[in-house]
């Protein structure tokens, strides 16, 4: 009889810890085996009219084969706008982040810096556009980030090099 309930608290634990890192793996891998569609939305005509700055996202950690970022980014003077070139590798609650400080390459460079937060990112791949909220003076944050919020990592930052005006 021992032998038998020895047996069966085994079977549900063993069944318990499976479930338990199924599910655990199935959160981290659903992005990578059901992506969403890439994104293209388009640039208004309102916010061309006020380029203000451009920069290209990079890859900020090369031996982390997860977390990176490339392509293109112009920042108007109402909107971010992330260029058709653009790809992260995906992952949960990745935001869009305007920094105040340039040459971020980790984590600890975020640590007590504030920034604005301009939105869930939409998509893993393509063009989006994200709006400036109002009372944003953009001569303060010479980078755009794209950031983890559910792991607090760093995925991909952007530089910014002001245009010629």
């Amino acid at each position: 009889m021992r032998r038998l309930w020895r047996g069966l608290a085994i079977f549900l634990f063993g069944g318990m810890l499976g479930t338990g890192l199924g599910v655990a793996l199935g959160f981290f891998l659903f992005p990578f085996v059901f992506p969403p569609p890439p994104a293209a939305e388009t640039l208004l005509d309102s916010d061309r009219a006020a380029l203000f700055a451009t920069g290209t996202f990079i890859h900020a950690t090369p031996s982390d084969p997860i977390h990176w970022g490339r392509g293109k980014v112009t920042v108007y003077e109402r909107a971010v706008f992330l260029e058709p070139d653009f790809e992260v590798g995906p992952g949960p609650a990745y935001h869009v982040y305007l920094v105040p400080k340039s040459g971020i390459r980790s984590e600890a460079d975020m640590k007590n810096v504030m920034f604005v937060d301009l939105g869930r990112l939409r998509a893993f791949k393509g063009s989006q556009r994200y709006a400036i909220p109002a009372g944003v003076n953009l001569k303060d944050f010479p980078s755009v980030i794209i950031w983890c919020e559910r792991f607090s990592v760093l995925i991909s930052p952007a530089d910014l090099t002001p245009a010629a005006r």
